[in-house]
């Protein structure tokens, strides 16, 4: 299931409007997987500043042992669940085990109340336990797909996406899929342009898709400077001369490929055909455009290769149920803009 995109774009109007900093809670469970616990405040703390506040916390507010042999230190007791307005729950290794009462009230408080409540890796298990998930399309690492759904039957377990969002509650795979998930996070608050900025500011690629497989045979989508693989390769070209009517058998003849070759390589690197990942980037590629220039919708149309105005339209609302102009609104907090070359 997916999110109301027009819901979250509203949220983010708000905030843009009021310049109201995003409350975020991470909470640390015993075991807490390191990496996926520091994730949320790389990402959202240190990466966004002045676009959320991001403190941790764990029951009792006492210092919690972490995966590895050390523990980390939170700032807040659970009372900070009662505050926030978006909860994040690493993953950790205990995640078979029953969990506190005093935490699954927490988690079901803050969820009662309207917080955003986000998963990485298996802390999904911990929003199961609370019966968050219930009902939902959720994911957590691939490993522990099938012991969550063994677990908790009324959870539809998906093993095949980086990360589920359901609006309200969002779950992702590991590591990798957490990053995901906080950029799309940053995308979905404050806009495509603050989404490339942050991933930028990471050293991360801009975006992948919740959708994407979580098991693929390569991870990488773009290689180097050097010796870039074929669908980088692919991607770059195709993202160059997205202002023309590209098809698949330009990209092929572009890049030497089989057009069947391509649609495989497509599949096993982007999750998806290249024709549909061509159409993603002309949308997101209009998105930044509205966000930060003023630049005629006509104009933008053509320079992202989706034709005349009213098609751009059509095609925009039907990806974001906004139009081009509901979007600007929502994102153009910039007073300074400049029109696309």
């Amino acid at each position: 299931m997916q999110k109301n995109p027009a819901t979250s774009l509203k949220n983010g109007t708000d905030r843009i409007n009021r310049k109201v900093p995003i409350k975020v809670a991470v909470l640390a469970l015993p075991e807490v997987l390191a990496l996926d616990f520091g994730i949320p405040i790389q990402v959202l703390g240190r990466n966004t500043p002045g676009l959320y506040e991001v403190e941790t916390c764990s029951a009792g507010g006492l210092p919690v042992p972490a995966a590895g042999g050390f523990s980390v230190v939170p700032d807040r007791g659970l009372d900070l669940l009662a505050e926030a307005d978006t909860v994040i729950v690493p993953g950790y290794t205990t995640a078979r085990e029953p969990l506190p009462d005093e935490v699954l009230l927490s988690l079901t408080a803050a969820h009662g109340r309207g917080a955003r409540l986000v998963s990485i890796c298996t802390g999904a298990f911990a929003l199961a336990q609370a019966g968050i998930l219930d009902g939902l399309s959720a994911t957590t690492h691939w490993e522990s797909t099938a012991d969550l759904a063994v677990l908790y039957p009324r959870i539809s377990v998906d093993e095949n996406v980086l990360f589920a969002d359901n609006g309200q509650v969002l779950t992702s795979a590991g590591v990798a899929a957490g990053i995901d998930l906080c950029l799309h996070l940053v995308r979905s608050d404050w806009g495509a342009a603050q989404g490339n900025l942050t991933a930028r500011s990471i050293v991360s690629a801009p975006r992948r898709e919740g959708t994407q497989s979580q098991f693929i045979e390569h991870r990488p989508l773009y290689g180097n400077s050097n010796q870039p693989t074929d669908v980088a390769a692919a991607m770059e070209w195709a993202t160059a001369h997205m202002h023309q009517p590209i098809t698949i058998a330009d990209i092929c003849a572009a890049t030497a490929l089989s057009e069947r070759t391509l649609a495989r390589r497509f599949e096993t690197h982007a999750g998806t055909t290249p024709m549909k990942w061509l159409a993603l980037q002309r949308v997101e590629r209009a998105k930044e455009l509205l966000e930060t220039t003023s630049a005629p919708i006509e104009r933008i149309a053509t320079s992202v290769g989706l034709g005349t105005g009213a098609n751009f339209r059509h095609t925009f609302k039907k990806s974001t149920s906004l139009t081009p102009s509901q979007y600007r609104h929502a994102f153009n907090a910039n007073q300074d803009v400049q029109s696309p070359r």
